[in-house]
């Protein structure tokens, strides 16, 4: 097994079910009760020096879900061309999450997420077998959608684990 099989196998073993769309809706429901009970105060809770605040942690969900749509529509639709990697640190130090209110973080998520959900709902079958190339690394349109579930995962129980001891 690759490394790139290995950090993208961490994720998809995060994912409780196979029906990747009721995934998608479990994720959702989970990260918009969890930042819903906040204050704009805690929103603004970072667990240690130097990591994200919860803020920003919502808006790297966004920013990544929408990477994943595009390749996922990309490949989807047989587009060859190799897609870059992105920098999450770099797009997390650029975002200015903290300076946008909570509701409209929590609205961008919802928002990016149903996107997910009608991209995913809608592609017939037979692409999701389809494969290109994204950050160096081969991946099928299928492990593409699952990662948005994985990755959501992944950042619900840091929240859990880190995050809401220290509000």
């Amino acid at each position: 097994m690759t490394e790139f099989q290995k950090y993208v196998q961490r994720y998809l073993d995060l994912i409780p079910s196979e029906n990747l769309l009721e995934e998608l809706k479990r994720t959702e429901e989970k990260t918009v009760g969890i930042y819903s009970k906040l204050s704009e105060e805690q929103s603004h809770c970072a667990y240690a020096e130097g990591k994200w605040t919860l803020k920003e942690l919502l808006l790297h969900l966004s920013d990544t879900e929408r990477v994943f749509q595009y390749r996922i529509l990309a490949f989807a639709r047989g587009d060859k061309n190799e897609l870059p990697g992105f920098d999450e640190e770099n797009y997390a130090r650029n975002s200015y999450a903290n300076e946008i209110s909570l509701s409209s973080l929590l609205d961008e998520y919802q928002t990016v997420r149903k996107s997910s959900q009608l991209l995913l709902e809608t592609l017939n079958p037979s692409v999701l077998k389809n494969t290109g190339i994204a950050n160096g690394n081969e991946i099928s349109v299928e492990t593409i959608g699952k990662l948005i579930v994985g990755h959501n995962v992944h950042h619900l129980n840091i929240i859990g684990e880190r995050y809401l001891p220290v509000l």
